[in-house]
Order: C-alpha cells, then structure tokens, then sequence
C-alpha cells in the first residue's frame, strides 16, 4: 500500500516537471496541491487551537476558583468549552489524519534522484552537511551521510574551503529561512501563553538541527509548506480576532454559594 501510494504521488511530481520542466517547481507544485488538499483540515485545527487561545485566561480563572475541588473544575471547564463552542479534541484530529500523508510526502522527496538538479541554486539531493563537505574538498562513501562533527573537523582540517560559498550557501541560506519561519510560527502559536514561550527558541533550534542532514529538495518543502502554513495560519488569527470575545458566565463567574 505505501508502495503503492508512494510511486502515485512521484508519478504526480514527475507529470509536474515534466509540465514545468524544473524538479524545484515540481517540488513546490506539489507542495500546493497537497496543502490544498489538507486545508480543510487544517483550517478546522487552527480555528481549534486560536480558539483554546482565547480561553486561556478564563481557563486559569477557573483553576484558580476550584483549585481544591477538581469534579468542578472538571465540569466547569466542559461548561465552558460547551458555552463557547470549543472541543478540545479538535485541534488532534485533523493532524492525525494528515500524518500520513506528510510521511509518504517526506518519503518521495527523501528517495527522489533528481539527476544532480539545483533549483536558485540548491542542491536537491544535498544536505547542508553534504554541501559543506564538498566545499571542503571532504572524501566521502558514496550513499553515507556527513555527520555534523566530520565537517567541524573537515572545517578545522581546511578553514579555506568555506569560501567556496556557492557550493554550500544556497542550502543554508534555505535552512536559515527554514529556522526563521519556524520560529514566527511558533511566536504566533505561542502568543499570550508565557509557558510556550521557551518553544519560540527551542524549535527552530531543533528544527535547523534536524535540517542540516536532509536533501535540499525535502527543505524546499519544508520551508515552502512553512511559509503557507504561516500565511493561513495569520488569517485565522485575524479572524478568530475579530469574533465575539468568548464569555464565561457573562464574564463574571459565580463565587461558590452564589444561585
């Protein structure tokens, strides 16, 4: 079945170069085509999640009030949830049906050959790592990842190979782009929650780590599937925004003993 589904979703990539004549159109195009197809699904999860947003500090009202009683907390909170058309769970759902799509979508662009290709002068089949090794005049197997510590010593060995930045710098410019969005992403995520904020650091620095090892044409993806995910994801804000402000017993909570 991965099989299956894997050689119909290279076959669309394929009938699209063949189109545009561009493995890095390719890769873009069907970029789009697969975040139009999950964007219902995604729409719903970021209207869920903006949502759970604005309620936070009605939430903490609440665990502050029944901080000792946590049946009503429990039913409070459902009160809540209820009163504001909100479901907790809706923010899940959606990603669970969209990962495997995105897996099979990583595992095409992981196992493409696409013929040595560059796109603005990415290396398609090169990672950051592979690139700066070549800069470096590195001797590397061939089908063997350069890992991060070969090239700090490949870069201690020959400090001169970094120079030939054309040979690595498009692929960390993408990756420094990459680390960028992923980072306003999370500060858009992460807004008015002061617990989130040490994920507005802690993500791109996990995700540029994770980038430096992977093909340029899965960081084309990445970062263009980031950029729009942003770009929907600044729409739903403003409008979630714009809607009336959730209410929580007319915005004054009844004190225990009160009808």
């Amino acid at each position: 079945m991965w099989e299956a589904a894997s050689n119909a979703m290279y076959g669309l990539m394929s009938a699209i170069h063949g189109f545009v004549g561009s493995w890095g159109l390719a890769i873009i195009g069907l970029t789009l085509l697969v975040r139009l197809a999950l964007h219902p699904l995604n729409h719903k999860q970021l209207v869920s999640m903006q949502k759970m947003q604005k309620l936070q500090p009605r939430l903490k009202m609440l665990q502050e009030k029944y901080k000792d009683d946590k049946e009503a907390l429990s039913r409070e909170t459902m009160a809540l949830y209820k009163e504001n058309k909100v479901n907790p769970a809706a923010g899940c759902l959606p990603l669970l049906v969209q990962l495997p799509i995105l897996i099979l979508l990583f595992r095409v662009l992981m196992n493409s050959d696409f013929g040595g290709a560059s796109f603005l002068g990415v290396t398609l089949e090169g990672s950051v790592l592979s690139t700066m090794a070549s800069a470096l005049g590195m001797v590397t197997e061939e089908g063997v990842q350069v890992g991060f510590t070969a090239v700090l010593k490949g870069i201690a060995a020959n400090p001169g190979g970094l120079a030939s930045v054309g040979v690595y710098g498009p692929n960390l410019l993408l990756l420094g782009l990459i680390i960028f969005v992923t980072w306003y992403q999370q500060k858009m995520t992460s807004s008015g929650n002061p617990q989130m904020a040490m994920m507005n650091y802690f993500m791109p620095l996990f995700m540029g780590f994770i980038c430096l090892s992977l093909p340029g044409g899965v960081m084309l993806y990445w970062g263009m599937s980031s950029f729009i995910g942003v770009a929907q994801q600044w729409w739903v804000v403003r409008k979630v925004s714009t809607e009336e402000k959730p209410t929580l017993y007319k915005e004054n909570p009844l004190k225990k003993g009160e009808l």
